[in-house]
């Protein structure tokens, strides 16, 4: 049995606290405000799902002893939240995203306040209400060190949820910051009712943008075509559960951006990434995430962003 301290009590933290409970392990759950959970043993950002006794939770990231942590807060909290974190046991980053003005990604932000102490990334396709189930699902682990994966993973991974090591967590992080901002773009392509061709279409350029952009600055092909490219990608822009996906729904229906924020409790992580991602990746050619960069700023209207889509130069693919 290891011990896994969770750090994050939204959605994706309270599904990983879970899983890791059935696997097994001993959990510790860190929350900001654990009162409404020790009363009820229910997160209020994950709704029918009540967390075991044995599972403890805490506000006091100094008195957990773990093994390894799960760091399963937005990327735009990841830095304050592990600069309080004590000891050296690995780190795992379960965020995706790139950090507002810095434009770091995690992995870079928990090196840049533990520079000595290994960390991973956690990533790939999954919805947190269907892990939180025990649905089968798959992850990756991306990590340069091989034996720091092994171990992690068999710390983290289960029969229903299976890990994958990575020796790419460059290729690997960029897959989940980017899929989160052509998300967008594919809903809304449904949202303003141009159809499931054209979905397909974008995600399918928008795949071949995501390539361009993880090649470019450092990570490999071959990571683009996996669970941390590919497969979270085709995830996020189809499921109707995705807070990127939904996002862009409502701004193709006509919805204006703040409005669907100040209606929204979680973090639709695509708004802070776009213009973010953009900025780091001046000079690599981002059609789709560009647009989606200048839509959300107010740039560009739906219907302008789209028609600079279809009038881009014809050519072979």
């Amino acid at each position: 049995m290891s011990r896994l301290l969770v750090v994050g009590a939204g959605a994706w933290g309270t599904a990983l606290a879970l899983h890791a409970a059935r696997a097994g392990q001993q959990v510790t759950l860190w929350a900001r405000d654990p009162a409404p959970i020790l009363a009820t043993r229910h997160s209020p950002r994950l709704p029918g799902h009540r967390l075991p006794d044995d599972i403890s939770v805490t506000s006091q990231l100094g008195e957990a002893a773990f093994d390894a942590a799960l760091l399963a807060v937005p990327t735009q909290h990841l830095a304050a939240v592990a600069a309080m974190l004590p000891g050296n046991a690995p780190m795992v980053a379960c965020a995706k995203g790139l950090e507002a003005g810095t434009h770091r990604l995690p992995l870079e932000i928990l090196a840049d306040l533990h520079p000595n102490r290994p960390a991973a990334v956690l990533t790939g396709p999954n919805f947190a209400h269907e892990v939180a189930a025990g649905l089968p699902a798959a992850a990756v682990l991306a990590a340069s060190d091989g034996a720091l994966r092994a171990t992690l993973a068999r710390m983290i991974g289960s029969p229903t949820l299976r890990i994958y090591g990575n020796d790419d967590p460059v290729g690997a992080q960029w897959g989940g910051a980017a899929k989160n901002v052509i998300a967008i773009a594919a809903g809304a392509v449904i949202g303003a009712g141009l159809g499931e061709n054209a979905r397909a279409a974008l995600i399918t350029r928008g795949l071949a943008e995501l390539g361009r952009l993880v090649v470019a600055l450092g990570g490999r092909a071959e990571t683009v075509a996996g669970l941390s490219g590919l497969g979270d990608l085709l995830l996020t822009c189809t499921g109707p559960m995705s807070r990127n996906y939904s996002l862009g729904l409502a701004l193709g229906q006509g919805t204006a951006l703040l409005d669907i924020l100040a209606a929204r409790s979680a973090v639709t992580e695509g708004v802070a990434t776009a213009p973010a991602l953009i900025a780091r990746a001046a000079g690599v050619d981002l059609p789709v995430c560009s647009a989606v960069a200048a839509l959300l700023d107010g740039r560009l209207r739906l219907d302008e962003a789209i028609a600079a889509l279809l009038a881009r130069p014809r050519r072979d693919e």
